[in-house]
């Protein structure tokens, strides 16, 4: 492999895209994106569609310019570009509950809706020998469920019973070429989030704000953090990469302050990782990244629901949350040059699962349990600057069974969860 990036030297730019359509561009992305469930806990499992073809690897390689969102300093390893992607994203989700005293026994299917459409789109521009900005919009977080049979209507559950959390994101970027082979990069990343929790009215009045609890409709929150990246192109065909995102600090969920720790706080959990990239032949490239994702460190996320059998109700300082655990992700893949037009991919993603088996409850709402990912991809260069490529990933199915999972107050009994998914991409890259 003579240059690891695959891509081309910096090009003078030529054409007449301008900074200002981009950015509208990405913000509108953003603010549109419908993520449902995602794949590490609700984080996709990797951003670009080249990257989702190769397992979601992509700190210490890429090959488009959403890349930069996972590690943005490799905005300054890839010339001019703009990409752009679509994903269809479909679970099948379920939850089953045993051995209740109040009745609420059954089996139940959380797929009211099952087929969503989530975009990204990325721009970078070289601003001279050494300095480099881009700008990312995508969808990295999410999730979907609706019952349309309440869980809990035994207790008094009206309604289908659901949550759609939904997040974009974007992230302008600079980064900086070090030396010939160094570089690093800083991205300011935006968020704007919505929810709407529907359905479990019957335990509001384990709530702080009972009013604020349930079927509020959809509330708005944004907020913002910083991402930090490092690129080193150790050999011509071996590189590594790092990147750290701190917790991206936002509003409250005001509408539902009964429900979500500390009045409706639900910050996104902060996460880092490293990445390497090795050159097999001068047509294979191997790739491999871990990731660390800090749920537990956001309270409305990590909290147990035992914090409510201690006395702190929910939507307290305190209050109980879905009760995840902090993850860790392998991810690897392979990238072959089949012929001077035609790359394939393949790969393999795994990760933790990050609701423990006494949480499974609450997380009716969230069942994101499914740990293995398998992916194929492919991109045809149809000219010098215009390319198109495609992914697939599958997530077999995986069920988490309950202990001791419905507290005592509730009913007692197990809830388990199970949950498997499949999405398809397509992109389309212009080199200028």
């Amino acid at each position: 492999m003579e240059e690891m990036t695959g891509n081309e030297d910096l090009m003078q730019f030529t054409g007449s895209t301008s900074y200002a359509s981009i950015s509208l561009l990405a913000v509108l992305l953003a603010v549109c994106a419908v993520p449902a469930a995602a794949t590490d806990g609700y984080f996709l499992h990797g951003l670009g569609v080249k990257a989702k073809g190769a397992g979601g690897a992509g700190i210490a390689f890429t090959e488009d310019a959403v890349g930069i969102a996972t590690n943005p300093a490799l905005a300054a390893t890839l010339g001019h570009r703009l990409d752009l992607g679509v994903d269809l994203f479909s679970p099948s989700r379920d939850a089953t509950i045993e051995g209740n005293a109040f009745g609420l026994d059954g089996i139940y299917d959380g797929n009211g809706r099952d087929l969503f459409v989530m975009g990204e789109v990325a721009y970078v521009r070289p601003l001279g020998d050494r300095l480099t900005f881009g700008i990312a919009a995508y969808a990295n977080g999410g999730m979907n469920t609706e019952y349309t049979r309440n869980p809990f209507a035994a207790i008094g559950g009206k309604g289908p019973v659901g949550v759609d959390l939904m997040q974009g994101f974007v992230a302008p970027t600079l980064a900086y070429r070090l030396d010939g082979r160094q570089s690093v990069g800083i991205s300011l990343v935006g968020v704007v989030q919505a929810i709407d929790v529907s359905g479990i009215g019957a335990f509001a009045s384990s709530s702080s704000d009972p009013d604020a609890f349930s079927d509020q409709g959809s509330d708005l929150s944004v907020g913002a953090g910083i991402k930090i990246g490092y690129h080193w192109q150790a050999t011509d065909r071996a590189a590594f990469g790092a990147f750290y995102q701190s917790r991206l600090r936002t509003t409250a969920f005001d509408d539902y302050s009964g429900l979500f720790a500390g009045g409706g706080a639900f910050d996104v959990p902060a996460s880092w990782g490293v990445g390497a990239a090795l050159g097999v032949t001068s047509r294979l490239t191997l790739v491999g990244d871990v990731r660390r994702i800090d749920y537990n460190g956001v309270p409305s996320v990590g909290n147990r629901i035992g914090a409510l059998l201690d006395g702190a109700p929910f939507g307290a300082d305190g209050g109980p949350g879905f009760g995840w655990d902090s993850i860790t992700t392998y991810k690897i893949g392979a990238v072959f040059k089949a012929s001077d037009r035609l790359n394939l991919r393949a790969g393999y993603s795994q990760s933790g699962n990050p609701i423990p088996d006494g949480e499974t409850f609450l997380n009716i709402l969230a069942p994101a349990v499914v740990t293995d990912h398998y992916t194929i991809g492919a991109t045809y260069e149809a000219t010098d600057r215009i390319e198109f490529s495609a992914y697939v990933m599958h997530a077999p199915r995986n069920r988490v069974r309950g202990a001791r999972s419905v507290p005592v107050p509730f009913g007692g009994g197990e809830t388990d969860l199970s949950l498997a998914e499949t999405s398809i991409g397509f992109g389309i890259g212009k080199r200028f």
